[in-house]
């Protein structure tokens, strides 16, 4: 009995039998779980297994239908991010809540000013903020423009803007998604140090890998139901993908050796500038065969965004060519290289991949609704054409939703991505450029991405991929460049490449030196 009053009296956050209901659907399915204070728990699932708006209902940005939250044991009622910002509790989202062209020290007070009589306090606020900083060794610059900073360092003034609002109870939903392998690394570093300091963590994300690396307890959910709690010492990678997806799943992609035939995309002497007019992209050359995919692998900022964009048609280049089944193509006309047989699966989904307030049938035409079956010769709409297309790929490309008529802003990342996936996989191909094409996607998902992606090669498509994830380079490539400060530094044949050597190239040292 002494035993089970200590560990309740341990928990940081008791959710007891919550439900949460939207037209259609039940996003939460009497679900219960605990944390303790000072511990990193995992949330795992597949996408769209209610993870996401369980926390949303924590953080008060949705009400429960049913159950409550316990926190130091005592049942709280949280309607509003307020309440549970008042409770200790903050949430650093998949997609930052952070305004650009504001300061770190602007973001991290806003709705929390500090005044001085009637004007804002900035001396004292950045003097609270770089103790904060200090205190969890998470280093910032107070003065420095958010939209200047990279990814990595944005998420860390998120977490900083919840410390500075005294959160003890930490809600991180899909932290390493945009995140470099190195920014990862650093983030559990700085998760470490948080629970040493008394902040109780709740880890939501598909990466298995991860969960092993830095999770002390793991509960599993799947379509709304939690299916299982368990431990990283009681587990492996395959215990967790089969618990999260409810079948056996191929960790290792499977594939025959390539058969490269005609160079389908050929890039000559590329030099592209930046938004600051610097150049970013030096004299880049590389070809990619019909029935094969070349890896591009490097550092985030090292050229790789620049160069996908100028490939695509959203950027224009300084000079070079670029051809696509010998044509000359020509810069910044993406809507030519799609009728040309381009694919494109972008880097950042909002910006270039959907249209948020658009519904999932609009969105799977975005560039082809000008074409047959979608429209007539006269572009009069064929909307039961753009209906049924987006109903075959919800169900063959397994998007968690309610139907096709729902917008895709309210779809969690995952299924974002696959509806995009979904889109490009499915119209006659030349060439696929996908840019990291399973983030935020479950092992189940990137297992059948992973599948689809093999088959193009093998129907005879090129392919490009880009990747933070060095395991999705080498067991996806037949052939790996690395980029290093805007050039190709070498190409190499991925079956002879290991994690060692392509860590070595990307940081600009030459492993064949070593």
């Amino acid at each position: 009995m002494t035993e089970k009053i200590q560990k309740e009296e341990n928990l940081a956050l008791e959710v007891r039998h919550v439900t949460k209901r939207f037209p259609g659907v039940i996003a939460n399915d009497d679900v219960s779980f605990s944390l303790k204070k000072g511990e990193i728990h995992a949330l795992l699932g597949e996408n769209g297994a209610g993870k996401s708006t369980l926390m949303n209902v924590v953080y008060g940005l949705y009400a429960q239908d049913e159950g409550e939250f316990l926190i130091d044991n005592k049942v709280v009622e949280i309607n509003g991010p307020s309440d549970a910002i008042n409770y200790g509790i903050g949430m650093v989202h998949q997609h930052f809540m952070l305004v650009p062209v504001f300061t770190v020290a602007e973001n991290m007070i806003l709705g929390s000013e500090v005044t001085k009589g009637t004007s804002l306090d900035l001396r004292r606020a950045k003097k609270e903020i770089l103790e904060i900083s200090e205190a969890y060794g998470l280093k910032v610059d107070p003065d420095a423009l958010v939209e200047n900073l990279p990814v990595g360092v944005q998420q860390r003034v998120e977490i900083l803007k919840a410390l500075y609002r005294n959160a003890n109870i930490l809600v991180l939903d899909e932290p390493t998604a945009v995140l470099t392998p190195q920014e990862a690394e650093d983030l559990f570093d700085v998760m470490r140090e948080l629970t040493q300091k008394g902040v109780s963590i709740i880890f939501i994300t598909h990466k298995l890998k991860e969960i092993l690396n830095v999770a002390d307890r793991v509960t599993v959910m799947r379509r709304g139901k939690v299916v299982g709690h368990t431990k990283p010492s009681e587990t492996d990678a395959q215990g967790l993908a089969t618990m999260m997806v409810g079948r056996d799943v191929l960790l290792q992609v499977e594939k025959t050796p390539a058969k490269p035939k005609e160079v389908v995309l050929e890039v000559n002497h590329l030099k592209i500038n930046d938004e600051r007019d610097i150049e970013v992209v030096k004299n880049v050359s590389f070809n990619v065969r019909a029935g094969e995919i070349l890896g591009i692998a490097g550092i985030q900022g090292n050229g790789q965004t620049e160069l996908i964009e100028a490939l695509t048609g959203l950027r224009d280049a300084k000079s070079g060519e670029i051809h696509l089944s010998g044509e000359i193509i020509p810069f910044e006309k993406p809507r030519y290289l799609v009728e040309h047989g381009m694919g494109h699966v972008p880097e950042d989904r909002h910006k270039h991949g959907l249209v948020l307030a658009y519904n999932l049938a609009d969105n799977t035409v975005l560039n082809t609704y000008y074409q047959k079956p979608f429209a007539s010769k006269m572009m009069v709409r064929n909307d039961q054409a753009v209906l049924s297309n987006a109903i075959e790929l919800i169900k063959r490309f397994d998007v968690r939703s309610p139907g096709a008529h729902v917008a895709a802003g309210t779809l969690s990342g995952g299924n974002q991505q696959k509806v995009i996936v979904a889109r490009e996989f499915s119209r006659p191909l030349k060439v696929l450029i996908a840019n990291q094409p399973t983030r935020g996607l479950d092992v189940g998902s990137i297992e059948y991405i992973h599948k689809e992606i093999i088959k193009m090669r093998d129907d005879g498509v090129g392919v490009i991929v880009i990747s933070a994830e060095l395991d999705e380079i080498l067991s996806l490539s037949d052939r790996i460049a690395i980029m290093f400060r805007g050039e190709i530094v070498t190409i190499i044949d991925a079956e002879s490449a290991t994690r060692e050597q392509l860590g070595l190239w990307m940081a600009g040292a030459n492993p064949e030196m070593a």
